[in-house]
Formats: structure tokens, sequence, C-alpha cells
């Protein structure tokens, strides 16, 4: 079973439907406990979107980020760089990435070299970056080996699973492609097989 950080990675990849990379790169500001909603900046084709948070999996991803404050309270005493930001914003706030809100959801346990350097001077600088999608899949393999299950399973199936069981509970096809973060429905539209499994969805009088 997978277990520590990874398994909440997993719970959000299955319970709002992400990518494992939007999940990665989560930040605090991007989760909302009130509303129960998870807004993913810049998925893919560069889009914002909004997806809901399982009231189930809150009060352990509130218990994760108290720890996530702990390490980050520690990092600011020791005078570690700030977050790395997107660049215009780094420019034009130099101070945010400091801030609790722009801190990631799923910090790394390392501290590494930001390739890009100190923005206004070039000078090295060290900081935390967020978690290795390696460290997801490892966790992954392991614990789908450890279950011999016969069929693959990556990051990505929970993302499937999450549309494929909508769908069965009756959502909508347009509600499932805003939330996935589809450009064009005929994309999401590969997820209605599962609705025509064992002969166009007839249950087999044997069964009966």
């Amino acid at each position: 079973m997978v277990s520590g950080p990874a398994q909440l990675v997993v719970k959000l990849l299955y319970g709002s439907g992400l990518r494992l990379m939007e999940a990665l790169r989560l930040r605090i500001k991007d989760v909302d406990f009130q509303y129960l909603q998870v807004t993913v900046r810049e998925g893919k084709g560069g889009k914002d979107r909004v997806t809901p948070l399982a009231d189930s999996l809150a009060p352990v991803l509130r218990e994760h980020l108290e720890k996530v404050r702990v390490r980050y309270q520690n990092d600011r005493q020791d005078g570690l760089a700030g977050v790395g930001l997107p660049f215009a914003l780094e420019r034009k706030y130099p101070n945010a990435g400091q801030e609790w809100a722009w801190q990631w959801v799923f910090p790394s346990q390392r501290v590494s070299a930001d390739p890009r350097g100190d923005l206004a001077t070039g000078a090295p600088v060290r900081r935390r970056h967020h978690l290795d999608p390696g460290t997801v899949d490892k966790a992954l393999r392991m614990a789908v080996a450890k279950a011999g299950l016969g069929k693959r399973v990556t990051s990505h199936t929970f993302r499937h699973s999450f549309a494929t069981h909508l769908l069965q509970r009756g959502q909508d096809i347009r509600t499932i492609q805003e939330l996935l973060g589809h450009a064009d429905v005929s994309t999401t539209m590969i997820y209605t097989h599962v609705l025509n499994q064992g002969g166009l969805g007839v249950k087999s009088p044997l069964d009966g």
C-alpha cells in the first residue's frame, strides 16, 4: 500500500481527477477547505480550472499541511530561499516565494540548487522544490507489485478512474470535461466505453 505524502498525492489524483504534475505543483493557496475545492493553475493548455476536494480527504490533508508548516518555518529560520515562482511573478514580487500561501503542498524532503539561480543577480540559489514525480511512481510500482495485480497501474490510472466512476454515477459528460480540463469533449468521450461493457451495457440474464 502507498503511504506517506505519496498516498495523499494518489488520493488527490483519484478524488480530484488531477494529473500527477498538477498535484505536485499545487500551492497552499490552491486548496480551499471551506468550499472543498482545488484550483489547478496553468494545467494542460495553460488554463486554470477548479475541481472538487473530497470531504474525506480534507482532515488528512490539513494534518499533512501542519507538518509542512513546521518545515516551512524551519526553512525561514535557516534563511533558505523561498520557493520558486513563475518568472514574471518572481520579478514583480521577489519576496512572495517566502510567504506561506505560495509554498508547495507537497514539498521535497531535500533542498536542491535552482538551475535558474537568483533572477536579479544570477547567483546560485538553494531552495526546496516540490516532491519529485519519481517518488510517487516508485511508491506505486512497489504497491502494485506487493498487491500482485496483473494489470499495469500508473499515476494516470487514477485520473481515468475519477472520470469513469463519475460517468457510472450519472455525471454529465460536459461537467467531467471541465473537471478534467479537456479542451475538446471528444477527448472526454473515450471514458464512455465503460457504459458499454458487457454487450452494450446489458446485464446477462444468467446473472439475474
